[in-house]
Order: C-alpha cells, then sequence, then structure tokens
C-alpha cells in the first residue's frame, strides 16, 4: 500500500517550475499553488497582468491535490439553514455560484484542453437512518422548488440501479455534479497558467511580507518579489509555515484532516455490484464517508475518520483501518478486497462552514471551502483576480463577515471535543 494520494501518484508532474532563485517584480504574488492559486494566476496572466506563484511545497500538494475527486453542485448545508443564516437572497447567489463554478472547470478544460476525465456524474446524497429521510427530501424538494430543479428524491426500493448497498434509505440525486482526477487537472493548470505567462516556484515557502511605498517587498528562503498585490490562496495550510504572515487566517480558519483510501482496479462484476450508477456519494451523517469510483475503478472512500489536524503516515494509516471498517460496512462484498492508497489532508474550516472571499490584512484572499473547495476553488480563483484588477461585482461572498474563532492560532485544541459532539449527534439521529 502507498501512504500518498492517488491524484499525485497517477498524474504527469508538473515541469514548468523556476529552479533559480526568487526574484524580480510582479503585478500580483500569489501565494499557494492549489486551485485558486493557479486559476487566479491563469486569469491574471491572460489579462496581461505580471503575475508570480510561491507555492511551499509542490503545485497542488494541498487539498487540491489530496480530496476525494467530486465536483458536488449546490451547497454543503440544509438550504433551508443557508436561508436562514445567510438570507434567501444570498443563499440563492451561493447556491448558482457553485453551479457556476462547475460551468467554469468544464469550459476551462475545454479551452485549456486538459485531459483529466472530466464527467457530470450526478450526486447522492445518502440517507444513512430512517430517521434522516425526511429532513433529506424536505430539503431536496425545498432546493428543487427555489433554486435548482435538476434534482429528485429516490425512495429506498428505487436504489439498486445506482448503489449496491443495503445501508441506505433512500437518496436525493443532484444532477449537475460531476468528476474528474483532480491531479491531471492540478498540472494541466498550471501548465495553463505557465503557458499564458504567469511564473511558478514551487518549494519556495513564504517568510514574510513587509510594506514597502510602492507595494510588498515577500520573502521566501530562496529569495525576495517585490508586489503590487498580494493574494493568499492557502486554506488549511496557512499555519503550515509557522513563520509566514497569515496570522489573519490563522485564527479564523480552522484545519480539519480527511483521509482517503483507494482499492486495487475492480472488475466490471464488482463496480456492477458496487456503484452501478458511477456517481459520486456522501451519506447523511455527521461523520460521514464519501465515495466514486476512480477513472481506472478503484473504490475512493474517504471520511474524517477522526477528529484531527494532523495528516502524516502515522495517522494516515490509523484512519485508514477506520475507513476500511467503514468502507467494509457498506460493501460487505469488498471487506477483504486490496487497499493500493492511504492518504488524507487538511480542509479549510470556517466556523459556519461557508466560504471567505475579499480583502483583509492588506491581501486579496479566498478561502474556507469546509470540505467543498474542489468544485468551488476554480470560480473563486477567477473573483481573486477580478479583486486584484478592481473589480467586486463578481463576488458571491462580498461583505459577509468573518469573526475570528476564540483562542484559535492554526491549532484547533477543540477538535477531539468536537467529535464526541458529533458522534453523539449521529447515535441520536
Amino acid at each position: 500500500m502507498k501512504y500518498l494520494s492517488y491524484w499525485h501518484d497517477t498524474a504527469p508532474a508538473f515541469g514548468g517550475g523556476q529552479s533559480g532563485p526568487v526574484d524580480g517584480r510582479f503585478d500580483v504574488v500569489v501565494i499557494g499553488a492549489g486551485f485558486t492559486g493557479l486559476n487566479a494566476a491563469r486569469k491574471l496572466a491572460r489579462q496581461g497582468v505580471s503575475v508570480a506563484v510561491l507555492e511551499a511545497a509542490h503545485v497542488g500538494a494541498g487539498a487540491s491535490g489530496r480530496n476525494g475527486g467530486h465536483l458536488n453542485n449546490g451547497i454543503a448545508h440544509g438550504y433551508g439553514d443557508a436561508k436562514a443564516h445567510l438570507g434567501a437572497e444570498r443563499a440563492r447567489a451561493l447556491y448558482r455560484a457553485f453551479d457556476r463554478s462547475i460551468d467554469t472547470i468544464e469550459d476551462l478544460i475545454a479551452e485549456e484542453q486538459i485531459a483529466c476525465d472530466f464527467r457530470r456524474a450526478g450526486k447522492l446524497k445518502l440517507a444513512s437512518k430512517p430517521s434522516h429521510v425526511a429532513g433529506l427530501r424536505a430539503n431536496q424538494e425545498l432546493i428543487a422548488r427555489e433554486v435548482d430543479a435538476a434534482t429528485r428524491w429516490i425512495d429506498r426500493a428505487d436504489l439498486a440501479p445506482e448503489i449496491g448497498s443495503e445501508a441506505f434509505h433512500g437518496a436525493a440525486l443532484f444532477e449537475k455534479s460531476a468528476m474528474m482526477h483532480m491531479g491531471k487537472y492540478l498540472t494541466g493548470l498550471a501548465d495553463a497558467a505557465h503557458r499564458h505567462g504567469a511564473v511558478i516556484w514551487e518549494n519556495a515557502p513564504v517568510t514574510g511580507r513587509t510594506s514597502t511605498r510602492d507595494g510588498w517587498t515577500i520573502d521566501t528562503p530562496r529569495g525576495q518579489l517585490q508586489a503590487d498585490t498580494v493574494i493568499a490562496a492557502t486554506g488549511a495550510y496557512s499555519a503550515q509555515v509557522p513563520q509566514a504572515p497569515l496570522g489573519y487566517f490563522r485564527q479564523r480558519i480552522i484545519p480539519m484532516a480527511s483521509f482517503l483510501i483507494a482499492t486495487r482496479p475492480l472488475s466490471d462484476a464488482e463496480v456492477a455490484a458496487t456503484m452501478p450508477g458511477n456517481r459520486t456519494c456522501v451519506n447523511s451523517l455527521n461523520i460521514g464517508n464519501y465515495f466514486r469510483l476512480s477513472p481506472d475503478n478503484r473504490l475512493i472512500f474517504g471520511g474524517r475518520a477522526r477528529f484531527s489536524a494532523v495528516s502524516d503516515q502515522r495517522s494516515d494509516a490509523q484512519s485508514g483501518q477506520i475507513l476500511r471498517a467503514a468502507m467494509a460496512g457498506i460493501f460487505p462484498h469488498l471487506a477483504e478486497v486490496q487497499v493500493d492508497y492511504c492518504w488524507g489532508g487538511l480542509v479549510g474550516m470556517t466556523r459556519d462552514r461557508f466560504p471567505r472571499a475579499g480583502t483583509a490584512d492588506g491581501m486579496i484572499y479566498g478561502m474556507g471551502y469546509s470540505g467543498h473547495g474542489a468544485q468551488f476553488s476554480t470560480l473563486l480563483g477567477q473573483v481573486l483576480a477580478d479583486l486584484a484588477m478592481g473589480r467586486r461585482d463578481t463576488n458571491p461572498l462580498d461583505g459577509l463577515d468573518w469573526p475570528a474563532v476564540p483562542a484559535l492560532n492554526g491549532k484547533p485544541w477543540f477538535l477531539p471535543l468536537a467529535g464526541m459532539w458529533f458522534k453523539m449527534k449521529d447515535w441520536l439521529s
């Protein structure tokens, strides 16, 4: 078994990074080479803006290359809850922005000719308990009535063509959702940004930021850049370089690990018995699971597994055993199947689980996707590019308040307590 991301291991590496010292003056410097930062850089470069990207590790080293491969439309919250929290107008706008982001990804893939196995698969939100059916169905009906007609309810008796498991009691189908190979998309996006003129330095962590008379000086161990504008696209990894000037975000982003396993490629008969509908799937538990088939027919199965802010080989291995047991509970016929990959990554959570984008602490920022960044980050990268060019009317999150989390500075000491709370809620639901 390999303790690394399936997406990283099965995609070509980006070959366009700068090998020399970090040096030069740019209109915009982007911190972070994930989906958000790379697409911001791509759009800026296409508009003739001189732009550099600084990445602490390699392209897609963070959440963009460590997720489950889902591009699920809509928002993670119950739509009624989102309306209550945000107001009806903003909730509708945010829901449609998530839809638009998947359209943006599809258009970008076609425009840049990125071969990344993109497919409109549809998503199933599966009821894990009989008591969850009424709430899920009411949410789906509200969504269909107010914001997205391309959804429908599937009764338990009709689930067999979709999923080979007796563990679920019905499902909401969201037909606009999609999937792709995240690693191939990352490389293609980085190649496109580079081709349009963005300069990308890998292995160049930002260690300082100083205000100057005409902008900013950005420090790295390999040299300095001068910039008029700085974009922070670091998300949950804002705390990974302690000396980085990202304290504003460390006080607001809760880094939480999510873990995944990928089986060996399944046979045609195993695919038919497991995922005949070949959609993205997520269940309805608070400590739930998400799963899909890979392009080569592996079952990629993920979840929180443990409430931790650490993803390393030891932590990933412990969580992988929990995920394997959960997978066997849903698909007993896969209990003994070989697992080829086990990995984890950090998810950048906000207190209310809504993302944020705007300007703060002298930087433009976009992050806080709370587990739904794969689909939203491409659109938000374009929004950040617009902000850098002085345009604010494309930001669906404009003006959304973002208070600090009390006693948080990058290390969420409260995660074990939160895990106990959510386990109790699942048990009582």
